[in-house]
């Protein structure tokens, strides 16, 4: 299924190349009949309420508020945001108030165990732990100066975890935090708060500030000789300010619809799973024997702006049957809902690989 004739895809570099490379692909397809039954499920997802922007404050570990911070621990998180699966059995795993996170969540879990104002904390299974009560650390990881100058050893503690298996890319890490505080200070005055300011409420504008600064979300690769933007990292910044702020103050754009589904390797498993995206008989025998992908590698970018496109035409599908109103229907709530499917019904597509790529984009 390639693109539409005429469409215009609002603006958005990521939604007309990964629609270009759709259309050549040679090893992940779009179906017609997926994406029909996708759209349906999703109608029935908004219906039962699924895409309220309320949800983003409901896991337990997400900020609250509405303010600066929560601006600056946004930004914190989705610039460290990539690359926590293992290939053992054990996981990277942080303890945070007696409750053990691995994943995504092990991130957040950590900047928030290192935020905390001091106060008596019990630890129940951290690695050498007396098991007595220890202070919380009330370390400024999400300040602009602290980051540009942090050390391997204050980075290490933050990211201490409660088993063997430690954080994946610690080196890289390091660099791309020490990267981002470098930007925010020599760019920003400081602040991601003056880049939002700087975009005047254009989620387009604002992406392609940080795609241009902070060089570990430029997230590209080359097709067939194209340049094409997948920019999963810098998407999701946008969609967490939107989100957090319910689209209002600091989450504010006009053009959030330009913004698409964010491809990592998790996402693409549940299109998949829900027929939207079907793989050649070549590509999962390759997954099979070995699931490790190059970034940029043909393979990899086929999967990914497949995804990206396939969401796209299940939307449209949507709207074009049900039509719109209600909760917002966008490829970031769409994104948001699959992420969600894809971890509750993991053993239910555990016949389907996911390709593993090491790399600091997602």
């Amino acid at each position: 299924m390639d693109a539409a004739g005429g469409e215009d895809y609002r603006g958005s570099e990521v939604l007309r190349t990964s629609a270009w490379v759709a259309g050549r692909a040679t090893d992940v397809s779009i179906s017609e009949a997926g994406v029909r039954s996708a759209a349906i499920s999703l109608y029935e997802a908004r219906e039962k309420g699924d895409f309220s922007l309320d949800q983003w404050k409901q896991p337990e570990l997400n900020p609250k508020e509405e303010t600066v911070h929560t601006v600056a621990w946004i930004f914190v998180v989705d610039t460290l945001n990539f690359a926590f699966w293992s290939d053992s059995e054990e996981l990277f795993t942080v303890d945070y108030n007696g409750k053990l996170h691995n994943g995504y969540w092990s991130l957040c879990a950590a900047i928030n165990r290192a935020l905390d104002a001091r106060r008596p904390q019990h630890s129940t299974r951290a690695p050498c732990s007396t098991g007595s009560s220890v202070m919380s650390e009330g370390i400024p990881i999400t300040d602009a100066r602290y980051m540009a100058n942090i050390t391997p050893e204050q980075l290490q503690h933050v990211f201490r975890s409660a088993t063997t298996e430690q954080i994946p890319l610690f080196e890289k890490r390091l660099e791309v935090l020490r990267e981002a505080g470098r930007v925010l200070l020599e760019r920003f005055g400081g602040s991601f708060v003056n880049a939002i300011a700087e975009a005047n409420q254009s989620a387009q504008t604002l992406l392609n500030l940080v795609v241009s600064n902070f060089s570990s979300y430029n997230d590209h690769a080359t097709y067939d000789g194209q340049s094409v933007k997948l920019y999963k990292r810098a998407q999701i910044l946008v969609a967490d300010l939107w989100a957090a702020f319910r689209g209002r103050s600091y989450g504010a754009f006009a053009d959030i619809d330009s913004i698409t589904m964010f491809a990592d390797y998790r996402v693409p498993q549940g299109l998949v799973h829900l027929g939207v995206l079907e793989y050649s008989e070549a590509l999962l025998k390759r997954l099979r024997e070995d699931p490790h992908l190059p970034s940029g590698d043909r393979l990899e970018v086929e999967i990914r702006a497949a995804s990206i496109w396939g969401v796209e035409m299940a939307k449209l599908r949507e709207e074009k049957e049900e039509g719109e109103g209600g909760a917002p229907l966008n490829a970031i709530v769409i994104d948001f809902y699959l992420w969600t499917f894809a971890k509750e019904h993991g053993h239910a597509m555990k016949h389907i690989p996911i390709h593993k790529t090491r790399s600091v984009f997602y």
